[in-house]
């Protein structure tokens, strides 16, 4: 049974005061489909519990969207917009629950177009003390120009937290000039605090960001580091930068989405930084500073955006507690964007939310109405609040569900240390979702690489792939090492199966962005498409986007009928030359033929045939002293058949 909490503008609206079960959900909403029409905040007065009940975690859900701009005469441009929600409290304490920065969104964009939502997750547990009974929930829009929705839900989720929060606090919030006088570490200075009583741990999260432009590009386009100062003593220096932003799961976009940010990349969220006060408990009397890197600005607006809150923890309400937070992989959740459509070994997020350390799991999850579930044990560590994404094994099922329709993945925890655990629930989870790209066993290929060479060596191409069998776990095709400005044409021949396409770019930058024609080097155009053989008509990759795919991109694919999971893990079958690379001549070795009877052709980096050699033995060598250098596929074609089922690549390089 839910319990359901409304919000409409102004008017608060309480609906039900049903008594709910552990597990059950209160859902609560504050901002309704606010169409940010100015910069600042925006408050809506929200009815939340009155603190009479436990709630084992509590998720705020954002939904950004936009609306049909106005025009003039205010113009619209959906840009990269810091967007704060705070929760401000009846005594008037005000504390930053979540932030995101808004994409580069825009009409003609395949993901970002006139209809456009995007749900981002915050865990707000550890501000249950201030989300009682009455308070504002105020959206603050960053931005200056329009076309900006915001959706905001609570949902609390009964049942016992991993530790109570006996009080959290704001130090310091707002936003500060960096690299001029007064400093920023003037602003955000020392405190001194005392614990309250019952605590047992002290922590402190911080949500720095980086905005504004000088000389050298701060602090939006610089790397600048801060180190916490407890009782006088730095410790954990901290990078304020995100390196990673290429790999974004909010593309493409009409900006300059790939470029690493501070502590920020466009259309993602900004995640606390949490750290440990060491022998700060109940009753505890200390000092706190957060001191920034040295700098000079000479010119521009370098700034931070910054929040601090102190949290005072009890102990631990369980001792034994896996909870099972998050399907990464099968979900249609956009968050998961880019491990999705998804086919292999299922992925799922675990916290240990006990005081004692997890050593297995045991887990059972399956296809809602599907064959028998299956169970999979997890052995590792995994420390008091460790997180760990977990990989399950393979599930047949992903390969011949039927494309036509949504399906329902279940998984939950039946055991942790070889026992029930103290919680059961945190213990079950379901996704829907799509199923993964199904293509012919036969197909090719077709990369062009573009004139980037940025991140590598040599002078090699950006651009590489890389196709892996998710039952083996073995590389069964690559190309790598590539030239820029060159086609390649590869044709792969593969068992039926699952197999996961790996697309990278050093660069970061794909193989056709957007801004290439003002680029100081402009690469120009590259392409990569899988095709059907006799055919010019390219799959569908989820993740290719024309090129506009950042660092990368991972295309999940079927083959064919299921083969039984003992046919494949018993006996895997592969081809391997060496050495690697070659001189004077290579060995081609297999492994899980029962009998080899076929032909081996060597192959060169243009498609031509250069070596045709039978083979009926496990292992053949082939001299290489009249083949040029290069980069070379090694391909074997099974005389019963007449298809050819294994192929891999060697370097002769003498």
């Amino acid at each position: 049974m839910k319990r359901i909490l409304l919000v409409l503008a102004a008017v608060v609206c309480y609906v039900g005061s049903l008594q709910a079960a552990p597990g059950d959900t209160t859902t609560i909403q504050a901002h309704y489909d606010l169409k940010m029409t100015k910069h600042g905040a925006f408050d809506t007065l929200v009815a939340f519990p009155d603190g009479s009940k436990k709630y084992r975690k509590i998720i705020m859900e954002y939904t950004l969207g936009r609306y049909a701009c106005p025009g003039s005469p205010q113009y619209c441009g959906d840009w990269d917009y810091t967007i704060s929600t705070s929760v401000r409290t009846k005594n008037g304490d005000t504390m930053e629950i979540g932030r995101l920065i808004s994409p580069y969104a825009g009409d003609g964009w395949p993901r970002t177009g006139p209809t456009w939502k995007h749900r981002y997750v915050f865990d707000v547990t550890d501000f249950y003390n201030q989300l009682k009974d009455t308070a504002y929930i105020r959206n603050h829009f960053g931005g200056y120009s329009w076309g900006f929705t915001a959706n905001i839900k609570f949902y609390f989720i009964e049942g016992t937290p991993p530790r109570d929060v006996v009080k959290a606090e704001n130090l310091w919030r707002g936003s500060k000039a960096f690299g001029k006088t007064p400093s920023i570490d003037d602003r955000i200075d020392s405190k001194n605090r005392t614990a309250p009583s019952g605590t047992q741990s002290t922590e402190l999260a911080l949500t720095i960001t980086g905005h504004g432009s000088d000389a050298a590009q701060c602090s939006e386009f610089c790397k600048k580091y801060y180190e916490v100062t407890l009782n006088s003593n730095n410790f954990d220096k901290t990078d304020l930068w995100r390196d990673n932003c290429g790999y974004n799961h909010m593309y493409p976009q009409n900006g300059t989405w790939i470029y690493n940010r501070g502590n920020w990349c466009p259309g993602d969220t900004i995640q606390p930084r949490k750290h440990k006060l060491a022998g700060v408990t109940g009753g505890s009397s200390y000092d706190i500073d957060v001191d920034f890197e040295d700098y000079t600005s000479t010119s521009g607006n370098a700034s931070y955006i910054f929040e601090g809150n102190v949290f005072y923890y009890g102990g631990f309400n369980k001792n034994l507690d896996a909870s099972l937070d998050d399907i990464i992989a099968p979900t249609d959740h956009e968050r998961h964007f880019r491990e999705n459509p998804f086919t292999g070994k299922p992925m799922v997020t675990v916290t240990n939310t006990g005081a004692t350390t997890i050593t297995s799991i045991k887990f059972e999850f399956g296809i809602d109405g599907g064959a028998t579930p299956i169970t999979h044990t997890w052995n590792g560590s995994l420390a008091s609040l460790q997180m760990a994404d977990i990989e399950l094994e393979i599930l047949p099922e992903l390969q011949t569900l039927s494309n036509s329709s949504t399906h329902k993945f279940n998984v939950r925890i039946l055991e942790v240390n070889g026992t029930a655990d103290d919680d059961a629930t945190n213990n079950a989870l379901s996704s829907t979702f799509k199923t993964a790209l199904k293509i012919q066993k036969d197909f090719r290929i077709e990369l062009k690489t573009n004139g980037g060479t940025r991140g590598t060596t040599g002078g090699v191409s950006e651009t590489e792939w890389k196709l892996y069998n998710l039952y083996t776990g073995k590389l069964v095709a690559e190309r790598i090492n590539n030239t820029p400005n060159t086609f390649y044409n590869d044709t792969i021949r593969l068992w039926d199966g699952m197999y996961k396409l790996v697309v990278t770019d050093a660069g970061c930058d794909g193989t056709n962005w957007w801004v290439y024609p003002n680029y100081p080097v402009n690469p120009g155009p590259g392409t990569i498409a899988v095709k059907r053989l006799g055919s010019s008509l390219p799959y569908t990759l989820d993740g290719y986007f024309n090129g506009d795919f950042g660092c990368g991109f991972t295309q999940y694919i079927n083959i064919g009928t299921m083969l039984s999971v003992s046919e494949v893990s018993t006996q895997p079958i592969s081809m391997s030359a060496y050495p690697n690379p070659a001189t004077d001549n290579i060995t081609v070795s297999f492994e899980g033929v029962d009998k080899v009877g076929g032909t081996i052709q060597l192959i060169d980096m243009i498609g031509r045939v250069v070596l045709r050699k039978k083979v009926t033995t496990q292992n053949t060598s082939i001299s290489t002293t009249d083949f040029a250098n290069g980069m070379y596929t090694v391909v074997y074609t099974d005389s019963k058949s007449g298809n050819a089922k294994l192929q891999t690549r060697v370097l002769i390089a003498k």
